[in-house]
Order: structure tokens, then sequence, then C-alpha cells
């Protein structure tokens, strides 16, 4: 179990909603916070233009990062060096939260002709159940488009895959390790499990990959079980991860690993599969043809060229694709720097980033 005395006002994040909003009543425009859960909401703003908008579209980053332990740099000392600057959440996904606030300002102060009607939104969770994204999308209302901040090097990303996550659980009967033939050991019986999904993630392989993200595939990546060394355990626990493709659904991958299980080869026992989080749909490239056209030369127009390309991460770009907005994903930085232990932003990508986004907002 967790700890039950910590706060979230400090854990999670509410002190950055804070600043947040901050900005926005600095600029005078329309927002409104989004309760999400205890000490986490979202914050959406919106712009109106001076005129009937040509369109509609959302600007959407993640509030929350990852946890900082085992970093070599200081996690919050945002320390500026070489044209870097480092920081836990300086790639993903600060910088692009701030370039498209700052898009978003600039809208705000010059009002232009022709501009679009823009929702920016700051949403919670995003790297652990992406319920933020989920309550957004709930709450509505549908842009025509959405651009979502992930560190995409200026590039337009438009495909990636999904995620689901389970725990595998086998029991059995504790006694004492002098005399094991009078107990049922779980880990014995994990073990068997695990030579099945071994051959489950050889029989992925073979399938036809995905053009723009290549195979499905699963992984375990934490086993645990039983509670000394003197005692047959009566637990085994072990986290899979399986990354989905465009048309797969996290029902349907849990049912296709339980069915395979149940008929591999010693598996003659019960075996629980769990689903432990909300996880991460795919995102396909189907919706968002138009946008990816527009976007792109906007791109450009700044930088002078993009690609188009796909991801093997997840994002919420696709829970937002999912209730029919095409969705794109865009930011400065790369991924490689993500979670790192000196994880940090190529300063250079941020000006000619938000200079993209305004330049979209306003048609061009």
């Amino acid at each position: 179990m967790g700890r039950t005395d910590i706060d979230p006002a400090v854990t999670h994040e509410a002190r950055v909603t804070a600043l947040i909003e901050h900005e926005f009543r600095n600029l005078g425009c329309p927002f409104r916070r989004q309760p999400v859960a205890p000490g986490r909401d979202n914050i959406v703003a919106t712009y109106e233009p001076p005129a009937p908008a040509p369109f509609h579209v959302m600007f959407e980053a993640h509030q929350d990062t990852v946890p900082v332990d085992g970093m070599t740099v200081e996690p919050f000392g945002a320390r500026v060096e070489g044209g870097r600057m480092y920081g836990r959440g300086a790639c993903d996904v600060k910088a692009g939260a701030a370039v498209m606030l700052t898009a978003f300002a600039r809208l705000v102060r010059e009002r232009p002709a022709g501009s679009a009607r823009v929702t920016l939104a700051f949403t919670v969770d995003e790297e652990h159940s992406g319920l933020g994204v989920q309550a957004l999308v709930d709450a509505g209302p549908r842009p025509d488009y959405a651009i979502v901040a992930e560190p995409t090097r200026l590039d337009i990303v438009n495909a990636h895959k999904g995620v689901v996550r389970w725990t595998l659980e086998t029991a059995g009967t504790a006694v004492h390790s002098s005399r094991p033939d009078l107990g049922v050991n779980a880990v014995y019986r994990m073990a068997r499990l695990l030579r099945g999904v071994e051959e489950y993630a050889q029989q992925l392989q073979g399938l036809p990959p995905d053009p723009l993200l290549g195979p499905r595939t699963i992984a375990v990546g934490r086993v645990g079980g039983g509670v000394s060394p003197n005692t047959v355990p009566d637990f085994c626990r072990a986290d899979v991860d399986r990354r989905l493709l465009p048309g797969e659904t996290p029902e349907g991958a849990g049912a296709a690993l339980e069915a395979f299980l149940k008929a591999f080869p010693g598996v003659d026992f019960p075996f629980a599969l769990v689903r432990n989080s909300a996880g991460c749909l795919p995102l396909g490239p189907v919706l968002s043809g138009d946008l990816v056209k527009r976007f792109g030369a906007t791109i450009d127009a700044v930088t002078g060229g993009h690609e188009v390309r796909g991801v093997p991460f997840g994002t919420d770009a696709a829970t937002i694709a999912a209730a029919g907005v095409p969705a794109v994903i865009f930011g400065p930085g790369d991924i490689a720097q993500a979670h790192t232990k000196d994880e940090w932003i190529d300063l250079s990508q941020l000006e000619p980033a938000a200079e993209i986004l305004f330049r979209f907002a306003c048609g061009k």
C-alpha cells in the first residue's frame, strides 16, 4: 500500500496549476479549472478571435512529470548551460507547455485578424493513468484540430503505439522450505507462465508490422513473490507491458494473451491477469491528413522543412483522436532526453516552436 499522509498539493500538479492560473489571470482571458482528482485540476483557457473563427484548434500539454529519483542534475534547478536547460520536465514537457502558453498569450494580446479560436488545455496525470485528458474530452466541446505537446524535434508525429499493462498473478500454498513437497510454489508456477509470455512475444514479432510503427511487442518488467528464503511462496506477481498498434484494443490484447497462456504446455493451474492502469490507446494517421498538411506548411515556413513520422511511446493525442478530433503531436526537444537522469531541452528550438503555433492559429 502507498502512503496515506502525502499532501497531493505538494506531490501532484497543484502548484503548477496555480502558476498557470496566475498567467491566465494576468492575460485577462477566460479560463476554468476542471477538477480531476484531489489536488489535481486541469486548467483550460480560451482565446476568442475578433471575427468569426475559421477553425477551432486545441493546444494541449500535460502538467505532470516523472519522479526525480537517481537524477544527476538538480531536478528543479533550471540550470542553463551550453544552450540547454537542465531539470526534470524540461524536455517532457515543460518546454512544450511554455511555447504553447507563449503563442496563446501573443494571440490574446495582438488579436490578429483571421485568427482561429484557440483552447489551451493543461492536463494532469498524463504520465500514469491519463485521467486528465479523459476528463478534458468528456467535458467538451470538440475542436476541429488538436496539437499535443511532446518532444518531436519540431517534426509532426501522426501515429504512435498504445500501451496496456497487467499484473500476472499466481497463487500457491506456503510451507516451511524444509518440506517443499507439502506446499505449492507460486514462483515455479509463474516461471511456467513467463516461458509462455516469452513464446507469445515471439509470436507477436511474426505478425505483420505496422508500416509506421513496426511490430507489436510485449515485455515483462518486474517479478516478485514470497516472503522469506525459508518459506515456499504462496504468491508471485509479474508486471507485463504490451504495446498496441492502431486497430488493437487493451481488452482484445488481454483476452488474446490470457487464452494463449491457458493453452500453454504445463499451465494446468489457475492464474489471474489483472489490468493495472488505464494505459494509452494507439494513435493512427487516418483522421489527421488535412491537419498534417496545413500544419506542415506552417512548420516549413518557419524552419524550412520537417518530417512526418510515428513513434513507439504513447501520448494524450490518442484519447483526443478517439473522440473524433484530428490530432498530431508537436514540440521542441527530443524524446531521447525525456525521463533521463540529466534531462535537458535545447533552448534554440523554443522560439521557432512558439512562432509555428502562433502562425498556425493565425491561419498562415
